[in-house]
């Protein structure tokens, strides 16, 4: 199954819905410390022994590989134009602060790709040829030969430069498959209902009139300010662990028997009374959630390389 893609022409362009990543750049040396998500690579960085010496100028390098300057500029030349063509002014206060912005993202990127490429190089993952040519055809059967080919004029690529990023692009894909899949489509669920409101005090009183005998539905319906839910009596219906937004709240409803209520949590949503319906075992997770644990887990991947890794920056973005 093909579960992550970066996406190709997202890649190359240096433009996606997604904003600026999660993390921000290592500036400092860092040794291994913890096991990736997954299992898939030891953590240990790749020696700076084996990495080729270089005289270019750099933007950074990642446990001794470099990231040229001349790469990172032309990175981000490509971001400035795909932002221009898209309508942003980069010459205001607005614009500069997104072309900052995506200063840091697009380094960000690219040290992701040369962690990526690293663990995939010691996990003995090679992109065949064959796959790069089928790929390569079926953009062009997908786009047009003169669409394509006035793309990377446009761009300023030769077709050697692309099939280059277009095999970091299913090196990444297919590393982030390892990842993604490992995390199992069954899961112990909890079927839990909330009540949320403003304020310590008012939680309070609507626990005390539960602990009375009122009925929670009724009372979710009355008081909570969970616009999502209160109509349907605070029902977050069944849910495996990773998958709410309060974690505080997912942590004291996985604890709780069917039947039993929380005494208030709180969290940065307000503060919760929380009631565990029931508990099932082993449930298939819905397609949303499983997707939303799977990023997660290349997410915490990814963070894990850079926190293990000796990550050193040249530049200011």
């Amino acid at each position: 199954m093909r579960y992550f893609t970066v996406g190709l022409l997202a890649l190359l362009i240096l433009v996606t819905a997604c904003g600026t990543p999660i993390g921000t750049p290592v500036v400092t040396g860092q040794t291994a410390t913890s096991e990736p998500v997954g299992g898939e690579a030891s953590p240990e960085p790749t020696t700076t022994a084996s990495a080729a010496p270089t005289t270019e100028p750099l933007a950074a390098q990642v446990n001794g590989q470099p990231v040229t300057l001349a790469a990172y500029e032309s990175q981000v030349a490509r971001y400035s134009t795909s932002m221009a063509a898209a309508g942003q002014d980069l010459d205001t206060p607005e614009g500069q602060q997104i072309l900052a912005e995506g200063r840091q993202w697009v380094l960000s990127l690219m040290i992701e790709q040369l962690l990526i490429e690293q663990q995939a190089a010691q996990a003995g993952l090679v992109i065949a040829e064959s796959d790069l040519d089928a790929t390569i055809a079926q953009l062009r059967a997908d786009i047009g030969d003169a669409a394509f080919e006035q793309w990377l004029i446009d761009e300023g690529l030769s077709l050697e430069d692309m099939r280059e990023r277009l095999r970091g692009d299913m090196i990444a894909t297919q590393m982030a498959n390892r990842i993604a899949e490992a995390i199992p489509a069954q899961a112990d669920h909890v079927h839990a209902r909330h009540i949320v409101v403003a304020t310590e005090e008012e939680a309070q009183q609507i626990l005390g009139q539960l602990q009375a005998g009122a009925d929670f539905a009724t009372l979710a319906r009355t008081y909570s300010q969970d616009s999502s839910t209160r109509d349907l009596g605070g029902d977050l219906g069944f849910f495996p662990e990773g998958v709410l937004t309060s974690k505080e709240v997912e942590a004291v409803a996985f604890a709780l028997q069917p039947g039993q209520t929380s005494e208030v949590i709180a969290s940065e949503l307000g503060y919760h009374v929380v009631q565990v319906v029931e508990r099932v075992a082993g449930r298939e997770i819905e397609p949303e959630n499983l997707r939303l644990l799977r990023d997660q887990a290349v997410r915490n991947w990814i963070d894990q390389l850079r926190a293990s890794s000796d990550i050193q920056i040249y530049v200011t973005p």
